[in-house]
């Protein structure tokens, strides 16, 4: 401002000077010629004026422009790098749904995938490399796409702005050289702060770039320890559970092979039979390998010891063998599984005829009446064996009826002895019975001695009872005799009396006795 009022006030005097000289060279001197003169004044001061205000209105509209022009700058700086942080957030956000995706689909394929984990696991580190090296590759590649874009729209605005900086040079040019002056001044410190603007710019990019790999190299070191560890937990858990498998498939093949073995499979339920037998009954109720035929020598497993008649005092036996067709049940339970039935049917009847015949054997060679019962007890040492046996239609009947055996297993066997030890117990009451009678019999007759004690002990009682009442009388009598005696101390008493015994607690026990002598 201060140049353009150095320009305007040299334009002045030079107008004034011209105006002295042409008033000094001019010849008229009377009052017209002065009156032109200052006319000629004042239209150079209105002038003046004009010039002076068209120049204020220039260079307020150049301000106004040059606002204008710097908001718009930053009005597109400030929506250039909203873009870019969206650009950034949708790639990072995309990234870490793809990291997720992976990592979901890698631990669901986990446990089909064991045996070959070494190499999935390779593959899986191959994919994270690509996918980390594509990722970087898609940030930098947007991230110079939007430096290009950067420096293409700060270009085109140095450029824009460089017209329009021409432009208003050219016309302040045509005006005066000092509002030329001005605007290169101010277009050169534009072009400074663009510059420095730019390279803010451009180091925040580059922090921002840092920031973003740093946080994605995290994420990806967090998470494949998180998979590693998760991975090594799983495979711990399996090694594990194969050891679990390997102990229990090494249990089953000892009892597989147990159970092939006849003589050991029939130890094993003779070990049942005798463990429930032992739970059940004493050792004096039953006995072990006991010869129950007269006639024979064969050795029945177990025999429970039943009372007998009474006029012999010989005990009775009943037999318990144990037996287990595994052959024929387990061809029958395959059957089963197979679901034929020709071959369900052929299998049942073999297991049927196995069973009669274990029967047939116990029947023949174990049952002797009187020395046993006229039935024994056959025993599967499974519930499974002696469900089929009651799913066949009458064979249970069939063998209690025809061979004089009852089937049981280990729940109704534990029934049954249950029962036994019952009736074991009604027996030995009824032989007690008659000592009972004859011990209520003597208590009766102590009873009616006592009564009779008792009735004496009343009447000396009574008699006792009826002394001391006399002497309570004859006491009071006395006691009123001697009210106008004056009484004297303790001590002179004693002197005077002597001292007398004092009355104990057994006195009245002891009165009792002598009444009652």
């Amino acid at each position: 401002m201060a140049i353009i009022y150095i320009l305007l006030s040299a334009i002045i005097l030079l107008l004034v000077i011209t105006i002295v000289f042409a008033y000094r060279a001019s010849t008229p001197k009377n009052d017209e010629a002065l009156v032109g003169v200052k006319f000629q004044l004042d239209n150079i001061g209105m002038n003046l004026n004009k010039i002076e205000a068209s120049v204020k209105e220039e260079i307020s509209t150049n301000r106004t422009e040059l606002t204008k022009s710097e908001k718009g700058t930053r009005d597109e700086l400030s929506s250039s790098l909203k873009t870019f942080g969206d650009l950034i957030s949708n790639s990072i956000k995309a990234t870490t749904d793809l990291q997720k995706t992976q990592l979901e689909t890698f631990s669901s394929h986990l446990a089909a995938l064991t045996k070959t984990f070494e190499g999935k696991l390779q593959a899986f580190q191959e994919t994270i490399v690509i996918n980390s090296k594509e990722s970087r590759k898609e940030l930098k590649e947007a991230l110079d796409t939007f430096k290009t874009d950067l420096n293409m729209s700060l270009k085109d605005f140095s450029e824009r702005q460089r017209e329009n900086f021409n432009n208003l040079i050219q016309t302040e040019n045509t005006q005066t050289a000092a509002t030329a002056t001005k605007l290169d001044a101010m277009r050169d410190t534009v072009e400074k702060k663009i510059a420095a603007l730019q390279e803010g710019n451009e180091k925040k990019l580059e922090e921002m770039r840092k920031t973003v790999d740093e946080k994605l190299h995290d994420t990806l070191e967090k998470r494949l320890g998180e998979s590693f560890k998760l991975v090594s937990e799983r495979l711990e858990a399996v090694h594990q559970g194969l050891g679990d498998m390997k102990q229990l498939a090494v249990g089953v093949g000892d009892l597989k092979r147990v159970l092939t073995n006849v003589k050991t499979r029939g130890v094993l339920g003779e070990y049942q039979l005798e463990n429930i037998l032992d739970q059940l009954l004493t050792n004096d109720q039953y006995g072990k390998n006991i010869k129950t035929k007269s006639a024979s020598n064969a050795l029945v497993e177990f025999a429970i010891k039943l009372p007998g008649r009474e006029d012999t005092g010989k005990s009775v036996w009943l037999p318990v063998d144990s037996k287990f067709p595994k052959e024929d049940f387990e061809l029958l339970m395959n059957a089963y599984d197979n679901g034929v039935p020709e071959l369900i049917d052929e299998h049942r009847r073999n297991f049927v005829r196995g069973i009669k015949k274990c029967a047939g054997e116990i029947c023949e060679r174990y049952i002797d009446p009187p020395n046993t019962t006229d039935f024994a007890i056959l025993f599967l040492p499974f519930e499974s064996l002696y469900a089929e046996v009651l799913r066949t239609p009458g064979l249970f009947e069939s063998l209690q009826k025809d061979c004089k055996i009852i089937i049981t297993g280990p729940a109704t066997l534990s029934a049954l002895l249950s029962s036994l030890q019952m009736g074991f117990r009604t027996l030995a009451i009824e032989k007690r019975s008659s000592e009972v009678w004859d011990l209520l019999g003597a208590v009766k007759t102590e009873f009616g001695n006592f009564g009779n004690i008792l009735d004496r002990t009343q009447k000396k009682l009574t008699e006792a009872s009826n002394v001391i009442e006399q002497a309570g009388k004859r006491s009071r009598a006395i006691e009123r005799r001697l009210r106008t005696v004056q009484e004297i101390p303790k001590e002179q008493a004693i002197i005077m009396l002597g001292e007398l015994p004092e009355l104990e607690e057994d006195t009245t026990d002891e009165i009792i006795d002598s009444l009652d002598s």
